[in-house]
């Protein structure tokens, strides 16, 4: 044994064999750390390679994580944004009301199927799956439009939940849902010449839509119009039957509370469907009430004879020359049922002697005239809410100034042009305490809606006491309703001929300006017919007094309790009232 161990010392003394570790032996200063080496050297070796597959696995991650945000994620919102979230891409529009607060135009959500060509992939199978999930789009049609349009078109509007979740299932990814609003008129064409409509983008393009896009757009609170859906209602329904009853092409009434300038109601006739703009009848979408001029007739007599009376030219005990025709440069003047005599104030427009008128128009002269009608706006075109506003038509200065015939028929009805609107508004001045308001149609302009005085309170006066006199023993009588106090003045005037010379006789323009009470009064109400014709029930004739008038007498009956307009029974009136029924029964 001790030659074994001392061979092994002389062989640990000497060298190492290849692979024969160093004993660094049991003592000395590196006899701790082998020991530890040698219990640890495992755990840590395993550690550090772990650590270095964690740090590549996590550099890994990141990479692949903005490649996914780069490449993938944008086409994932895009898909979510065209078959989960529909892109909203319609004009907000707030709702309008009328004055009790009933909706007239509203907006509700719909659904449109928009097609981004660049994006779709097979546009036969396209066109094969619309056609059979919507009846109205046809194959060939739908295929041709795929292939032939660019860019984005709308392939179909207004589609149900169900049909949008089988367009989407079709997997296009051409085919985007889209969120919009329709505007809708619950009414049809009761208001659809005061509200107007949109087009299919929601923009506003006529009445209130267009005049007021801006507010309507801009706002959450409802927009309030003056109008009462209830009054509109009736008046429509009774402007309509006698529409057809006169056979006329058209109609308007317009009734104005004439202490504020509040349009109660607005009728023009024909009308319209808003929720249906492809109609082919343009001609119903024409607003008779603002934006037709005509030559009024013997209505605009009021206006003479109150210019005339608050300038102090004429006193209302003055008489006018109308026993001949009054014979001019230009032209002579004729009454149509003569008198013969000389004529007061009141019989001037009790009788619509267009002799008498002239001579208080001349007896005026030009500037009162054309100062007189300016300030009543008959020379400018009236601001309103709505854009259907039309300018009147009026001699040129210089010739009105020195041409005493233009002084003339302007005093009697003809040579100036202007709206309905124009009339009601500046007939509401004449009979409210001489206060001229612009008419409006929405309820937060009344209180910014100051009045200009364009005749003094006394003639105002006078000149109710001429309108009641018309409706009790002139033109107007067919208009007169017991306990309603009605006053007003008729007008009919020829229409001009087709061909721009001269007038034709057979065709008219009826207008009939009433208020009630007159005594104290409340509301106006125009009624113009357009062309009505001559029949048995009229005894032959075509004038207001025979179309216009009663049209309004039945209005009135029907609105004025809708009003609460409390009736005045008088018992004498209520006896001559019944006298003047039995006469024009028999």
């Amino acid at each position: 044994m001790n030659k074994l161990n001392n061979k092994k010392k002389e062989n640990n003394s000497s060298f190492y064999l290849p692979g024969q570790e160093i004993n660094l032996g049991s003592g000395g200063i590196f006899s701790s750390w082998n020991n530890n080496q040698s219990q640890t050297s495992g755990y840590f070796g395993k550690n550090r390679v772990n650590i270095v597959i964690c740090c590549c696995l996590f550099a890994y991650f990141l990479v692949a994580l903005r490649l996914f945000g780069i490449c993938i994620l944008p086409n994932m919102n895009e898909t979510e944004e065209r078959y989960f979230t529909a892109k909203k891409q319609s004009i907000h529009r707030t709702s309008i009301v009328d004055t009790n607060g009933n909706i007239v135009a509203t907006s509700l959500p719909f659904i449109d199927i928009n097609v981004n060509t660049k994006n779709i992939v097979s546009p036969r199978n396209t066109a094969m799956e619309l056609s059979r999930i919507f009846s109205n789009l046809k194959f060939e049609d739908t295929y041709k439009k795929l292939r032939e349009r660019k860019g984005n078109f709308i392939i179909q509007k207004g589609v149900t939940p169900n049909q949008r979740a089988q367009v989407l299932a079709i997997g296009e990814p051409g085919l985007e849902a889209i969120n919009t609003e329709k505007r809708v008129y619950p009414h049809k064409h009761l208001l659809s010449h005061v509200v107007g409509f949109t087009n299919i983008d929601n923009q506003g393009l006529s009445g209130i839509e267009k005049g007021m896009d801006e507010i309507i757009t801009d706002t959450q609170l409802p927009l309030r119009l003056t109008i009462d859906i209830g009054v509109q209602d009736t008046i429509r329904s009774i402007l309509f039957s006698n529409m057809k009853k006169h056979s006329a092409d058209g109609a308007t009434a317009i009734l104005m509370n004439v202490n504020n300038g509040e349009i109660v109601s607005l009728v023009s006739l024909p009308d319209f469907n808003p929720n249906d703009i492809t109609q082919k009848d343009v001609s119903a979408q024409f607003n008779k009430a603002t934006f037709y001029v005509y030559e009024p007739g013997s209505v605009l007599k009021i206006f003479n004879t109150a210019m005339a009376l608050d300038s102090g030219k004429i006193r209302i005990s003055e008489s006018f020359d109308a026993t001949q025709p009054l014979k001019l440069k230009a032209h002579t003047i004729r009454d149509f049922d003569p008198e013969n005599r000389w004529l007061s104030v009141e019989e001037t427009l009790v009788h619509s002697s267009n002799i008498a008128s002239a001579r208080i128009a001349l007896k005026s002269g030009f500037d009162e005239q054309y100062n007189f009608l300016k300030k009543i706006k008959f020379t400018e075109r009236l601001k309103m809410e709505i854009i259907e506003t039309a300018s009147p038509l009026v001699p040129s200065k210089r010739e009105w100034e020195i041409t005493d015939s233009k002084i003339a028929t302007i005093g009697y009805g003809y040579g100036i042009s202007v709206t309905p609107m124009h009339i009601i508004s500046a007939f509401s001045a004449m009979i409210n305490g001489g206060i001229y308001y612009n008419p409006t149609l929405v309820k937060s302009a009344v209180s910014n809606n100051e009045g200009v005085r364009v005749i003094s309170d006394n003639t105002s006066k006078q000149m109710r006491k001429l309108m009641r006199a018309v409706v009790k023993k002139g033109s107007g009588k067919r208009a007169e309703i017991i306990g309603y106090d009605i006053g007003g003045k008729t007008g009919t005037s020829n229409k001009l001929a087709q061909n721009g010379k001269g007038y034709d006789k057979n065709k008219v323009m009826t207008t009939f300006v009433s208020a009630f009470p007159i005594s104290n009064p409340q509301y106006a109400l125009l009624v113009m017919m357009d062309n009505p014709k001559r029949s048995k029930d009229t005894s032959g004739y075509n004038n207001a007094g025979w179309n216009s008038v009663p049209t309004a007498k039945e209005i009135i009956e029907a609105v004025a309790p809708q009003l609460n307009v409390q009736a005045n029974y008088d018992l004498d009136e209520v006896i001559n009232n019944k006298i003047i029924e039995a006469a024009y029964g028999r």
